[in-house]
């Protein structure tokens, strides 16, 4: 219960922070700016699995921090990653988690972009489900390893929508390895 209220406040402070950041942006100085992007959706939890049976939702949130260094050329700046840290609220006591790791965006064209991340998440799901009716999945362990994909279209300069996809697992290292599975949709604002 304890972490569920964690990643709860978690999402709250993310949010809080970015209309803060959202009001700040009529303000805009030259200086470059720490936070890259800030991402709000939803997802359907593990629509395939045991915790998404009966259509169960999360509220998902995330920032991207800019990135931490600069290339000269566009190829050699697709291979530099933004940092981010973001979280899932499941609005029906199921598992809920929180991430950190790295983004890569490439473009398409100038207004669609693809998407990878890697990462780990802490969660509040079960290690192990002793009862074959519950409706957890039995995740292992925690933390986990977290990746997530996303087709995404820019809508202005600070706009865009992506639908997103997102795995997290113990790749093995403890014993029940089934996984959590979110697909969703989320809006971003580029600062």
């Amino acid at each position: 219960m304890r972490v569920s209220k964690a990643i709860g406040m978690s999402l709250l402070v993310l949010f809080a922070g970015s209309t803060s950041l959202l009001a700040s942006d009529a303000r805009k100085s030259a200086q470059p700016s720490l936070l890259s992007e800030f991402r709000m959706g939803f997802s359907a939890q593990d629509p395939w699995g045991p915790e998404g049976e009966d259509g169960s939702a999360n509220l998902t949130g995330e920032i991207l921090l800019a990135k931490p260094f600069t290339a000269s050329d566009l190829f050699t700046s697709y291979f530099i990653p933004r940092p981010h840290i973001g979280g899932s609220l499941n609005f029906d006591d199921r598992t809920s988690f929180a991430y950190a790791g790295l983004t890569w965006t490439l473009d398409i064209t100038p207004s669609v972009f693809v998407e990878g991340s890697l990462g780990g998440a802490i969660h509040n799901g079960e290690d192990k489900v002793n009862d074959p009716f519950s409706d957890h999945q039995a995740l292992g362990c925690s933390p986990l390893f977290r990746e997530s994909g996303s087709v995404g279209v820019r809508l202005s300069a600070n706009w865009s929508v992506m639908a997103t996809i997102e795995h997290l697992s113990n790749a093995g290292a403890c014993s029940e390895n089934r996984g959590l599975t979110n697909v969703g949709a989320r809006v971003g604002y580029s600062f």
